[in-house]
């Protein structure tokens, strides 16, 4: 065997060497794609589970939400009107008391008044202080 090393095929061994190496490169790049894409592919699959999995429990939750919101108006809505109905009452009771005792409800009235601006002053006097 009589190998001759010329310039070229010195040549052509470096360009096969290249072409070579190219292929390699491209076989890896593609093979890092399709990995890539594997798993890129999974994880879509497993956010759509998840959301397929979380929407059913959001429903739910929503649902949920507005009913404790309605449950809470009516009881506000029932609260509300018991406390009209009990003011009313009162109202009735006080002007009833009032036409029975006129003296009596003048008397509680002022007695009542005096006691209040007594609090006042002396409440006054303690922020003065402090």
């Amino acid at each position: 065997m009589n190998t001759t090393v010329t310039p070229k095929s010195l040549a052509q061994d470096a360009s096969n060497l290249a072409d070579h190496a190219a292929d390699s490169a491209s076989g890896a790049i593609r093979s890092t794609q399709n990995v890539a894409n594997a798993a890129f592919d999974r994880l879509s699959d497993k956010v759509d589970t998840a959301r397929d999995q979380a929407a059913p429990l959001l429903s739910r939750l929503s649902t949920q939400a507005e009913a404790a919101a309605r449950s809470a108006a009516d009881t506000v809505k029932e609260t509300s009107a018991q406390l009209r109905e009990k003011a009313l009452q009162a109202q009735d009771t006080t002007v009833g008391y009032i036409k029975d005792e006129p003296v009596k409800a003048m008397l509680i009235a002022a007695a009542t008044g005096a006691a209040l601006m007594a609090l006042v002053s002396l409440a006054s006097r303690a922020s003065r202080r402090d």
